[in-house]
């Protein structure tokens, strides 16, 4: 048993096989169901609203019966954290979500802005130690028997950051952008082609389609999105774009959800250009969140705004499909 195992076994099991991303394992309910919420660009030290939205999250958290919370990437702003004693992790994170029903595993990837601090520092096991909730790796599964959902490390992917001169990115563990991105876009595609999950979730911080600030990312367009095509994805979970949104592929059944609303949105910087009108289902500029619940059957999307209030609600199955508002 791996230390990262001992550190986590009194909470979820960890399982770790030759070529395949490593595996948390999340049991589902007595009932058969799996619930989380999705947070995503939170990490303000309480501030833009980031508490409200945590209150809300945990008196949601309880009405769900959440099982564990997936964050979507910038986790700590603005420039990650400086090392694993950093106090904006406390700050920010353990001293923020608070609420008992949010007392659960949090599974994070990195966002760019975690890139600009010590990266290595999020992943490091001391986080853990300070706080057990949090699980983040570069890119890894979480295992909810009828739902697996695949964790992607998206930064490396974008070009720019490579060459941008405002910021510096922590690239150790990135020696080459190509080899990086091959391995581990042949590690998903392996992992996709073994899973038995009803329901296949890819998470990432950058956005494949999006009308918003960042709009798409054309990295993940090109590289990410037929590999999730050609295995059956279901969802594609995203932040980096400070607002809520769900859009529709427009030839494959993949529904594209934003949720990086977590603190700091950005009122009306929009970019319709990006995407077709009639793909987009649903757009708030505003703070939130993202709840899913999951069955065998069925899956039911819910985003609320900073008061808690329903925004939209979109339910699926496997035989048919509505939404409402």
């Amino acid at each position: 048993m791996s230390n990262l195992c001992l550190v986590l076994c009194i909470c979820v099991t960890v399982v770790v096989s030759n070529g395949e991303l490593q595996r948390f394992i999340e049991p589902a309910k007595s009932d058969g169901s799996v619930s989380f919420i999705t947070i995503g660009d939170w990490g303000r030290r309480g501030d833009y609203n980031q508490s409200i939205v945590a209150y809300q999250m945990g008196r949601i958290g309880e009405k769900i019966g959440l099982d564990f919370v997936v964050s979507t990437g910038d986790n700590f702003y603005d420039n990650g954290l400086f090392s694993e004693y950093d106090p904006n992790f406390k700050e920010s994170f353990s001293n923020i979500y608070t609420a008992s029903s949010l007392q659960k595993q949090w599974y994070s990837v990195l966002g760019n802005h975690d890139y600009r601090g010590d990266a290595e520092a999020q992943l490091s096991s001391v986080l853990r130690e300070i706080d057990s909730r949090w699980v983040c790796l570069r890119s890894f599964i979480v295992d909810a028997e009828l739902v697996e959902i695949f964790f992607v490390d998206t930064t490396p992917f974008v070009k720019d950051y490579y060459t941008e001169v405002d910021h510096t990115y922590d690239w150790r563990a990135v020696p080459s952008r190509n080899t990086y991105v091959k391995s581990l876009l042949r590690d998903l595609k392996g992992s996709l082609k073994r899973s038995k999950a009803t329901w296949k979730i890819v998470v990432g911080h950058h956005a494949i389609r999006s009308i918003g600030h960042h709009g798409d990312t054309k990295e993940l367009n090109q590289e990410l999105l037929p590999i999730m095509k050609e295995n059956g994805v279901d969802l594609y979970m995203n932040g980096h774009d400070h607002c809520l949104e769900h859009i529709s592929d427009e030839d494959s059944p993949i529904q594209f959800l934003t949720s990086g609303a977590g603190s700091k949105a950005w009122r009306g910087d929009i970019n319709p250009v990006t995407n077709n009108p009639k793909s987009v289902r649903f757009y708030y500029d505003g703070q939130g969140f993202m709840s899913a619940r999951f069955t065998h059957s069925d899956a039911e999307i819910v985003f609320y705004d900073v008061f808690g209030e329903v925004l939209h609600k979109w339910v699926t199955s496997k035989q048919t499909l509505h939404s409402s508002v």
